[in-house]
């Protein structure tokens, strides 16, 4: 039984959705225009049949609180501790996607006694991705602000199969967008874009990712090999944004990590195949 509700974690209120008993607890991180509800939507429940789940919303994101802050990666890893320290004594094991997974990646290198395992899926912070058009536009002042305007417009006025139509192309996705897109995913991404402060932490969140050229270059796999935590690297094969080179390389460089593709999946496996990641990420948890 997974549950939803707020926590305070320094001057900040986060809502969480958490369930389930058993340890050590699992931590989940969304990515970038997410929150821990939308993202991780078909892998809570299974999860908190056997362990304790975690799946905060960042700061900015979700129905977390949406003050004018210095959104960035450090915001969010220092949210992530004070998050842990607050709900969970001990080591967890920590699973991240896309932008999610290089908060994981910072997280497990300052708290390395922190994590017991690491999953990274389709993560940011072990090469260079492949941005296409779209970021380069959102981060310039004004336009991304009217993009943002029109994607609001476009939830609240397109059919759902348009929407679910367009969405999947952005992922590389290849399986029905209507069973990984439902309704549901939608009325909720509608109530995150219409929430006050929601654009302005996304626009902030990025622009401060290319100021600190994190999209472009940062790579943190050799400092991973080096905090000696067992990490899986979960890719979808297919995925446009960061291309599965990018994964092979990484586990090349970490000799503690395993590799698992998962096929006819893009930049979100966790949705697109959620049977084969949960087994996935189940066998190396329990390995």
């Amino acid at each position: 039984m997974l549950e939803s509700g707020f926590v305070r974690v320094g001057e900040l209120s986060l809502h969480h959705t958490w369930g389930g008993e058993g340890s050590p607890a699992l931590l989940f991180i969304h990515g970038l225009g997410s929150s821990g509800y939308l993202e991780w939507r078909f892998t809570l429940p299974v999860f908190a049949r056997s362990r304790r789940v975690l799946a905060p919303d960042l700061p900015g994101f979700g129905r977390s609180a949406k003050p004018r802050l210095p959104y960035g990666l450090r915001l969010f890893e220092r949210a992530v501790y004070e998050y842990v320290s607050a709900v969970q004594g001990g080591a967890l094991d920590v699973v991240g996607t896309s932008m999610g997974g290089r908060v994981a990646i910072d997280f497990a290198l300052t708290h390395p006694r922190l994590v017991r395992r690491l999953v990274l899926v389709n993560s940011l912070g072990l090469g260079r991705p492949r941005p296409g058009p779209y970021y380069p536009l959102v981060v310039v002042p004004r336009v991304g602000e009217a993009v943002l305007r029109g994607m609001r417009g476009a939830l609240g006025g397109l059919p759902p199969p348009l929407l679910r139509k367009a969405a999947g192309r952005w992922v590389g996705m290849s399986v029905d967008p209507e069973r990984a897109l439902g309704d549901r995913y939608l009325d909720d991404l509608r109530e995150m874009h219409e929430a006050e402060g929601y654009h302005e932490a996304y626009l902030a969140t990025l622009r401060s990712l290319v100021r600190q050229d994190t999209l472009n270059a940062a790579d943190l796999a050799a400092r991973l090999a080096d905090i000696g935590v067992p990490i899986l690297l979960v890719w979808g094969a297919d995925d446009p944004l960061f291309p599965l080179e990018t994964a092979r390389r990484a586990h090349r460089l970490v000799s503690s990590s395993g590799l698992a593709v998962i096929k006819g999946a893009g930049h979100t496996p966790q949705v697109e195949r959620p049977d084969a990641f949960n087994q996935i990420v189940a066998r190396f948890l329990d390995s």
